[in-house]
């Protein structure tokens, strides 16, 4: 059965995918951002785009990972979802959200918390999807770490996944969520990696001259539970492929040098 699917972030990480399985599944597909002329934080344009939606996926992103600032962005997109979708007569709201986001004591992790039980709480029903760290990330993380050539990243046990396979599962959730289908639910990769070691594989991958240096963590308050494996997902998730080898392979087929990128 063709749907009518609003998609919030719909130029986002995850967004853009989830718009691009849904349209290739034949569904009818609303793409909200300020591109499209929609603000979710202000509400402006929304009642008309939620206009005959039957369901709406909601893969916004704070715009800043200070926890005063997502929090607020998520409490009044959130509550204009909820408020526009109900007014709207949508069925369902589908959140992507992070696995390990209830177990910070602070930031853009607590942010999500928020943005969830805002979502749980309003008129739609609404199924959560937690996500591990995306093999997409990896590239930034090791950007953002880089100093003299030396690129210092986080000690951490992860189990990356593709944005895209996120995406399929969000739009399996949007279209046809099933009985049985926690409000709260998980999706992660194939298997356990080390941060350093996928990291290591990207910049080999790019031609990049950066040295990866894992870092101990003592000025990071969230050390123990990226060291200790409290980030991975539970027994209950989704595991979804690629591995980020078979992604890299897929992403960048060639070695690449910087003269090239």
């Amino acid at each position: 059965m063709t749907m009518r699917i609003a998609v919030a972030g719909a130029t986002g990480r995850v967004g853009r995918h989830v718009v691009d399985v849904l349209a290739e599944r034949g569904h009818d597909v609303v793409p909200i951002s300020r591109a499209t002329g929609v603000d979710v934080v202000t509400g402006r344009g929304l009642a008309p785009a939620l206009e005959g939606v039957d369901a709406i996926v909601d893969a916004a992103t704070g715009p800043s990972p200070d926890e005063r600032e997502a929090t607020a962005f998520f409490e009044a997109a959130g509550r204009n979802l909820q408020d526009a979708g109900g007014r709207a007569g949508a069925s369902r709201i589908v959140v992507a959200s992070i696995i390990g986001c209830d177990l910070f004591a602070g930031g853009y992790g607590r942010a999500k918390v928020v943005h969830e039980r805002i979502s749980l709480a309003g008129p739609v029903p609404a199924r959560i999807l937690r996500a591990s760290q995306f093999h997409e990330f990896v590239e930034q993380l090791v950007a953002w770490g880089t100093r003299d050539g030396v690129a210092h990243v986080t000690a951490m046990r992860m189990q990356p996944v593709a944005a895209r396979a996120v995406a399929e599962a969000v739009a399996d959730l949007a279209t046809d969520p099933g009985d049985d289908a926690p409000e709260i639910g998980e999706i992660a990769g194939p298997r356990e990696e080390r941060f350093a070691r996928i990291a290591e594989l990207l910049v080999a991958r790019l031609g990049d001259s950066v040295r990866i240096e894992e870092a101990a963590g003592p000025s990071d308050p969230y050390a123990s539970l990226h060291e200790t494996g409290a980030l991975l997902p539970g027994p209950g998730a989704l595991l979804a492929g690629p591995t980020f080898e078979e992604w890299l392979d897929a992403t960048y087929p060639v070695a690449l040098s910087r003269a090239t990128r």
